[in-house]
């Protein structure tokens, strides 16, 4: 994260560029850190069930006592726990370098929980679905990093052509980045609530397909 900062910081160099209103570097700060986010949940999900079924001890989670809604919830808590801690700590170190004040706190928390918890989801669906970490790094490379980089994390929607309008407002990460630069900068590239509606019904059809996954134990039991 302090990478990309440092690129974007030199590479501006003493222009004082702004998408809107906003200085350009407290523009893209909320947007990375949601990428650290992200990849942080679906990193400890992901990584958690394949290195399970590569040390052959995925029988031991698919033993114990617990069903499929405990299953699923708790390795989605995890995720959720981890890619918090890692947004906080960009958060505080981010703003050492560039002040950015956090101007509606509880949005902030929805976006990052809501968040978190779709990377988390889609690291466990990651992780059930694959057998080594080749599967995993496929994803992470062709979908997660595609997903969040076009999503308007370092640029605003109304710098696209409109035949890409569409185009980014079908991508979840896009409502996410936005929500969550609004709750920082005051501004959005899209309407708060039905950015809200459509990360709540995304984590809803994940939570359901994993806890399906789980129950039939589908890719777990060979």
């Amino acid at each position: 994260t302090l990478l990309f900062y440092a690129v974007f910081s030199m590479g501006m160099g003493s222009q004082q560029a702004k998408i809107g209103h906003t200085p350009f570097l407290s523009f893209v700060i909320p947007g990375l850190i949601v990428m650290s986010m992200a990849q942080s949940a679906f990193m400890n999900t992901a990584a958690s069930l394949i290195l399970s079924k590569i040390q052959e001890n995925i029988v031991d989670v698919l033993m114990s006592p617990l069903g499929p809604t405990e299953l699923t919830i708790g390795y989605a808590i995890g995720g959720v726990v981890r890619g918090l801690l890692v947004g906080a700590l960009s958060y505080g170190v981010l703003t050492l370098l560039t002040p950015l004040p956090l101007l509606h706190p509880l949005i902030a928390l929805f976006f990052a929980v809501m968040g978190t918890l779709m990377l988390s989801l889609i690291g466990l669906l990651t992780g059930i679905w694959g057998d080594k970490f080749d599967h995993l790094g496929s994803v992470m490379n062709f979908i997660i990093m595609p997903a969040t980089f076009l999503s308007g994390t370092f640029f605003s929607l109304d710098s696209l052509p409109e035949s890409w309008h569409f185009v980014c407002t079908m991508n979840p990460f896009f409502y996410l980045i936005d929500g969550f630069r609004y709750s920082f900068t005051g501004t959005a590239d899209s309407f708060l609530w039905g950015g809200m509606a459509m990360l709540v019904i995304v984590n809803i059809v994940l939570f359901t397909l994993s806890y399906w996954l789980f129950a039939h134990g589908t890719f777990l039991k060979k």
